[in-house]
């Protein structure tokens, strides 16, 4: 009998997403003549017995479609709100059987990816993951579809900033999305010619931030750019204890306003903000992202063929592979102070806030 499998989109949206359905789905139709059943907005799909049969026709023109036709949400399988007393992992295995799967592939970043590793482990569900994320931190992967074309367009965004920075002689802030790992502001802030680049893993000192900026200005160069990643702290912010770090930023406005008025309070110089936001992971993906996006789908629909299940899709050593998802689960893949975009980084004197 012919393999049924079930597909999923989980968590925040990215470019690729339709991309890898469509590689995934065709792939295992005509390669191997297995059946796709899609699940409506992720995890809660299956909960709710919202799906669909997936085709070859269905899953046509969708290579350089944005979002996901699958749609997405952040349902917490492991955890109930007020009032919902469902078993939903019970659930989640019921449906899988009804519908006489053979595994669940799971497109997801991190979050997502650990729910398809818990569930595995929970119910005994064969499932595969692949690593979507615009913050490209999922452990194990060289490289997420989803963060080519967010870094493209983050450093389209720093490009045109420029040209206002330099006619205002203004110190220009961008804030890039970035939660606990720096690589979309390393990359786009390298690519765009960023002065300062502040992200999570090296707690910025403001005196060296102010330093860099003062010493372009006495070279005559009246404005700087600096990138900071939304989860960018401040050497102060990075020692509090992280509950009292947790209520401060809550009652805070974000990294890159509070890097803005720290600025402007140790040079004496005017700052702009600009948060890119939701721009960063919406549209289209750019041509490398559709090339990794259709070799990780086509390599899941390999996988579900030799049922190498309880493993994610990865990019290593510049090559399609996979790993275990135990490796994967629950962790974020930081940079590294060796890593050489970093390295390169200081070498042409870009001040990432630390000296």
């Amino acid at each position: 009998m012919n393999k049924r499998f079930g597909i999923l989109t989980a968590g925040g949206d990215c470019p690729g997403l339709n991309a890898t359905i469509r590689a995934i789905v065709k792939t295992a139709h005509e390669k191997y003549h297995m059946e796709a059943i899609g699940f409506q907005h992720g995890y809660k799909g299956i909960l709710d017995r919202d799906y669909r049969v997936l085709t070859p026709e269905s899953v046509s023109g969708i290579l350089t479609v944005g979002g996901t036709i699958l749609g997405t949400s952040r349902e917490k399988v492991f955890k109930n709100e007020e009032g919902d007393n469902r078993d939903k992992t019970a659930i989640i295995r019921e449906v899988y059987d009804e519908l006489d799967l053979d595994c669940l592939v799971v497109l997801g970043g991190n979050g997502s990816n650990k729910k398809a590793y818990q569930l595995q482990e929970a119910v005994g569900l064969n499932v595969i993951g692949l690593p979507k994320t615009i913050d490209n931190d999922i452990v194990g992967t060289e490289q997420c579809f989803g963060f080519s074309s967010a870094v493209a367009i983050a450093t389209e965004a720093i490009d045109r900033i420029h040209t206002t920075a330099h006619s205002h002689n203004r110190i220009m802030i961008i804030e890039l999305m970035g939660h606990h790992a720096g690589w979309l502001a390393l990359y786009a802030g390298v690519a765009g010619g960023g002065d300062v680049i502040l992200m999570p893993e090296i707690p910025y000192d403001i005196d060296h931030v102010a330093r860099a900026i003062n010493k372009r200005a006495e070279q005559g160069k009246e404005f700087s750019i600096v990138v900071v990643a939304e989860g960018a702290l401040s050497k102060e912010e990075a020692a509090m204890k992280k509950s009292k770090r947790k209520e401060y930023l809550l009652n805070s406005p974000s990294a890159g306003y509070r890097v803005a008025r720290a600025i402007e309070k140790a040079t004496g110089l005017e700052s702009r903000i600009t948060v890119l936001g939701y721009v960063q992971r919406g549209g289209t993906p750019n041509a490398w992202d559709r090339i990794l996006s259709t070799k990780m789908g086509s390599y899941a629909a390999d996988m579900l063929h030799a049922e190498d299940y309880g493993r994610m899709v990865a990019l290593i050593d510049g090559r399609v592979g996979s790993v275990d998802l135990a490796v994967v689960a629950d962790k974020v893949r930081y940079v590294e102070e060796d890593d050489r975009i970093l390295m390169a980084a200081r070498s042409i004197g870009t001040c990432l806030g630390d000296e």
